[in-house]
């Protein structure tokens, strides 16, 4: 979450939140808090539909998120 990017949509009166890492991972809120708030859970429900899936994960600041199963 360290990575995350946010920015202020002015003319929505919201934020959005998004981790360049993770495709796909975005969220948006009225508040800033919400916004990480619900862009952690986007982000856990990615890993783990990415696990389930079997597909790859990415190695995000040196960090392996790959399981032990999918390691050969």
């Amino acid at each position: 979450m360290r990575r995350a990017k946010y920015e202020i949509l002015e003319e929505e009166g919201s934020i959005y939140g998004h981790t360049p890492d993770l495709p796909g991972a975005w969220a948006k809120a009225s508040t800033l808090e919400e916004c990480r708030e619900e862009l952690q859970e986007v982000v856990e429900d990615w890993i783990m539909t990415s696990i389930a899936a079997h597909d790859p994960l990415p190695v995000i600041e040196g960090i392996n998120l790959e399981t032990t199963a999918d390691v050969g």
